[in-house]
């Protein structure tokens, strides 16, 4: 554990975004499954209900920041394996595999993120918390004035 805090800056960030990452991909290499496919999947579940392909697609871009294009062929990719299904109306549905799926991949991802999140104090978390969407928000502004 480190002794000294450093001070919050984009390299601390992304270190620690490119560790738990890793972490996660390797979880998802055992099952067969990409970073892209897990966090578009996890759209789908936690809506609770089918969702419009389109409306599916916005969520994706604004999640990993990929082009629509990119969004529409990972929806394709989980569809080919059998984790979705995309009805003749563009209405997306988690299947029962999806939801299988899911939550295996949760559960041992929320077991290891038990261990990585552990013992941090409830006044740190929070103050991250605070961090991380005001660095979400003003990152988010850029690229839109990047894009724009």
């Amino acid at each position: 554990m480190t002794t000294t805090a450093p001070a919050a800056d984009a390299r601390a960030l992304g270190l620690a975004h490119y560790a738990a990452r890793a972490v996660l991909e390797s979880v998802l290499d055992r099952h067969g499954a990409t970073f892209q496919q897990q966090i578009t999947l996890r759209l789908v579940v936690v809506a609770g209900q089918p969702v419009e392909g389109e409306a599916l697609v916005t969520q994706v871009v604004g999640a990993l920041k990929v082009g629509p294009t990119e969004a529409r062929g990972v929806i394709t990719e989980l569809g080919a394996k059998g984790l979705i299904t995309v009805d003749e109306s563009d209405v997306v549905r988690v299947t029962d595999a999806g939801r299988d799926f899911y939550t295996r991949v949760s559960a041992e991802t929320g077991e290891i993120s038990a261990r990585i999140w552990g013992g941090i104090p409830a006044e740190d978390l929070a103050a991250a918390g605070r961090v991380l969407a005001t660095v979400t928000e003003r990152a988010d502004a850029e690229l839109a004035a990047l894009s724009g």
